[in-house]
């Protein structure tokens, strides 16, 4: 046995040295694609397999079994379902914009249904796939030995067309993401002709014939020039895009909207299945019914439930609730030539690719120029024969090693000789040698402009330029822009907008638990509560109204009113709606409506502010009352009268002018009533000539109409309410 070598490692060292050693083979050999064919390993080497099976756009199809079955046996040593997933994408013309396999059979639909099992369906390349692979003979890429070393594979394709852009990419690596939307191919050529004749072109120029994605399923875009540019220019951001639709008139002057078109990798029976659920929960009601009449192209159907809505509101609707809108995001993540990852923008890319281009250019040259060196060789010694014709027939009959004879004699190479003596009789034609001295002035001239194209860089950008336009020609009819751009809509839709409008009444209870019931329910009925629990607030209100709650910690948190739970059970904790913390308590509720509300510590601080800046846009709420350390919010009231009336619990009251009172957008206050001993306990806007009102047990009320013995000053102690009053003195 031999003796082992053991080496002495930090662990933290080997296990960071193994794990890069995973991330690099997961980003250059999986999940990134490579600018210059725009393809991942695995489907380079499925296009590879595919031709070397001759399954070019004009032979027939083959079952795909047998393509996945070549792939995983010479080439790709993964799972064949993998392979065949790759596959069945590259098929799909919802998911790519230009096809690279041509699929027979089932190969899955927008709707979200998979593929047939690979033993049903049949494939072969496309015209797409073929100029991927085109010239691939001519040294244009370099090859490296397959994983077990019997067979060998192209590193990169020569790729004729900008395929990263043109298809479009997505993958997610170790540390770092691609997600690259598919391009229109004919803008991509215009861009990069014009890059050939001005290499200093901006990237505001280029970006200027890339007018954005171009997405196999359609859409509109509504992004602005401006965002589009800098999501360009910088190689990261997103694209909104919406689907098409049109009204569709019918009898009676009815109306529906067709939608015809839907957001790029948008699945459609999820979609439907989404917006129908919208309708079954009355948060879209004005809309009767939604159905899918979709057959090759895509036709869903929106019915209202009257005519007098206005379709571009409701669509505005479904825009904002639903997948109808959708990003498209834009990483611009790929290994450039020497394999290095990196986010880069559109000019780069285009530029990489051309650089790619020239390379198979000059490649592709240099070969072409060898063997038109050693066809020369050839016709040059076979032109001997033609003018030594009786000699040379001498030699082949009477020499013992002719070959050497004449290589001797006519001072040719090997290569020449052997030529000579494979020629056939019927090669000794006149014509034949005319036919060779043609060839011959034919191949010097293409000599001479393979060597122009080697030494002249102007004469080689021409080259690129005429083989783009060539390419983009034969193209024509298969490249034209699906996708649309519009200006983002200027109609505003709130969030109650298409709520359907239902009287409700709202219950809270002590213990924070929320509910609602249908109608105004009497306020003095019993309402079924939880064991332990009491009543709170009770409140009317729409199920289209928004209502604002008020905790003690400060913070005031929102909810539509058809979002509460409804029945009449005991309802749901306010924490399933609000981030609320440690049981922190409601203190009051009301329907949002436009004006002011007070607010008021325990310690009697307090101030005015406005309803719009109160309104949360999150569930975790938006704090505006910035209390003293150990104090609660304690009381609010809506600044709908001309006073304000303070109680503390030393049973003393307080009222003064409600414009004595800041108004402010955040933070302590200023006093409202000061107190030796005890606290902030209520407060309420009043009016002069009603007086104010107090909550006795039993449900009986107190009213004092004469409220002048306790107008004062704000920040004044207050005097004592009469005897008979409640303790601590609450206000109804």
């Amino acid at each position: 046995m031999e003796d082992l070598k053991i080496i002495n490692r930090l662990f933290s060292e080997e296990i960071s040295e193994r794990y890069l050693s995973y991330a690099l083979s997961t980003i250059t050999s999986r999940s990134l694609p490579d600018v210059r064919d725009g393809l991942k390993p695995v489907h380079r080497r499925l296009i590879y397999a595919m031709r070397q099976l001759k399954l070019n756009p004009n032979s027939n199809f083959k079952k795909s079994a047998r393509v996945v079955g070549d792939v995983m046996g010479k080439f790709h040593p993964h799972g064949d379902a993998a392979i065949y997933d790759a596959m069945v994408r590259m098929a799909q013309e919802f998911s790519l914009k230009y096809p690279l396999v041509d699929g027979q059979g089932n190969f899955g639909n927008i709707d979200g249904d998979n593929a047939a099992a690979m033993r049903y369906t049949e494939a072969k390349l496309t015209e797409f796939a073929e100029l991927l692979i085109k010239d691939i003979d001519s040294n244009t890429v370099d090859f490296k030995e397959t994983y077990d070393g019997e067979d060998n594979e192209p590193v990169v394709l020569p790729s004729a067309i900008p395929n990263l852009l043109a298809n479009g990419s997505h993958g997610i690596a170790v540390g770092m993401a691609t997600s690259i939307p598919p391009h229109n191919l004919s803008e991509l050529f215009d861009a990069c002709l014009h890059l050939l004749k001005f290499p200093d072109a901006t990237d505001k120029k280029i970006i200027s014939f890339v007018k954005g994605p171009d997405l196999p399923t359609g859409g509109i875009i509504i992004e602005s020039e401006d965002s589009i540019y800098q999501t360009y220019k910088s190689g990261k951001g997103s694209f909104r895009v919406r689907s098409k639709w049109n009204v569709e008139k019918l009898k009676n002057g009815k109306w529906q909207i067709i939608i015809s078109e839907i957001p790029y990798q948008i699945i459609k029976s999820k979609l439907i299945e989404k917006i129908d659920n919208l309708v079954e929960d009355k948060k879209i009601p004005l809309i009767s019914e939604i159905l899918d009449e979709s057959a090759e192209n895509i036709r869903i159907v929106i019915q209202p439930k009257n005519r007098e809505v206005s379709p571009e509101l409701l669509m505005e609707n479904l825009f904002k609730l639903t997948d109808l809108e959708a990003k498209v995001h834009l990483n611009l993540n790929y290994l450039d030539k020497k394999n290095i990852p990196g986010v880069r923008s559109l000019k780069i890319a285009l530029i990489d690719w051309l650089e790619h281009r020239k390379e198979i250019l000059e490649r592709k040259s240099n070969f072409r120029l060898n063997k038109i060196t050693d066809r020369l060789e050839v016709i040059d010694g076979q032109i001997i024969v033609y003018l030594n014709l009786d000699r040379v027939i001498e030699i082949i009959r009477q020499e013992d090693d002719p070959k050497e004879v004449l290589i001797k004699e006519f001072k040719l190479s090997e290569i020449q000789a052997n030529s000579i003596l494979d020629m056939r009789l019927r090669s000794l034609r006149k014509l034949e040698e005319i036919e060779l001295k043609k060839e011959k002035n034919n191949l010097l001239s293409e000599q001479e402009t393979l060597l122009k194209i080697l030494s002249d860089e102007g004469v080689k950008k021409n080259v690129l330029i005429d083989e783009i336009k060539e390419i983009k020609n034969s193209l024509k009819n298969k490249i034209n822009r699906k996708t649309t751009f519009e200006a983002a809509p200027k109609i505003e839709i709130t969030d109650n907008e298409y709520i359907e409008e239902e009287p409700i009444t709202i219950i809270l209870s002590g213990q924070n638990w929320i509910r609602s019931q249908k109608g105004h329910v009497e306020l003095n009925s019993e309402f079924k509560l939880r064991e332990g629990d009491i009543i709170k607030k009770v409140i009317y209100a729409k199920t289209n109204d928004k209502i604002i709650f008020f905790s003690e910690n400060g913070f005031f948190y929102s909810i539509l009113g058809n979002k509460l739970p409804s029945g009449r059970g005991f309802g749901e904790p306010l924490s399933k709606f609000f981030d609320l913390d440690n049981n922190e308590k409601i203190v009051n509720i009301f329907n949002y409506f436009e004006g002011e509300v007070a607010i008021a510590s325990s310690d009697g601080l307090g101030f005015k502010i406005k309803t719009n800046k109160i309104i949360a846009a999150t569930r975790s709420g938006k704090k505006v009352f910035n209390l003293n350390e150990n104090q609660k919010a304690k009381a609010l009231t809506l600044c709908d009268n001309e006073y304000l009336a303070v109680t503390g619990s030393n049973r003393k009251l307080l009222i003064f002018k409600l414009s004595e009172l800041p108004e402010l957008n955040k933070g302590k206050g200023v006093i409202l009533q000061r107190y030796r001993d005890g606290y902030l306990e209520d407060i309420k806007s009043i009016s002069k000539s009603e007086g104010l009102y107090w909550k006795l047990s039993g449900g009986r009320q107190r009213t004092e109409k004469d409220i002048l013995p306790w107008v004062g000053k704000r920040g004044g102690v207050g005097k004592l309410v009469p005897n008979g009053f409640p303790r601590p003195p609450k206000f109804d």
